[in-house]
């Protein structure tokens, strides 16, 4: 039996389920950017006003600092989902595959139910289960 989620968690928990292949795509670019550099070209704006680029020792470090944050937090996030996603039976993962992967949306959660030949009602409690186990890894409840 899971305990029942603040709604902003369960929105905060879907929000990174409906992204979770976009987020997988900015890590392997933002690993690049940092194993790499990010690919500073040269001014052919002879004459023009400034770039828009840090000049400042500073301001790239800060720059690499976010980088750095927003890739160990998106690397989180992933790694919460994948590990619960994989570790769900079949029509759990047809239930996230339906409903946060599928693009465009296509179905409601009756839709959803009709596809599972469950009632709403379970797609809705095995819903639950999922975000609060990807809510638990993530230290987001209150156990």
């Amino acid at each position: 039996m899971t305990t029942k989620l603040h709604k902003d968690i369960v929105r905060y928990v879907e929000h990174n389920l409906y992204h979770y292949h976009e987020y997988i795509r900015e890590i392997q670019r933002l690993r690049q950017d940092i194993l790499y550099g990010v690919k500073i070209t040269t001014d052919e704006n002879i004459g023009g006003g400034r770039g828009n680029l840090p000049s400042s020792p500073t301001e790239h470090r800060t720059i690499e600092l976010l980088t750095h944050r927003r890739l160990e937090t998106l690397e989180r996030v992933t790694e919460a989902i994948k590990t619960v996603y994989e570790a769900l039976p079949d029509e759990k993962r047809k239930l996230i595959k339906l409903k946060y992967w599928t693009r465009p949306q296509r179905y409601t959660w009756d839709g959803i139910a009709e596809h599972l030949c469950v009632t709403r009602i379970t797609c809705l409690r095995w819903r639950n289960e999922i975000v609060y186990a990807i809510a638990e890894l993530l230290g987001e409840t209150d156990a």
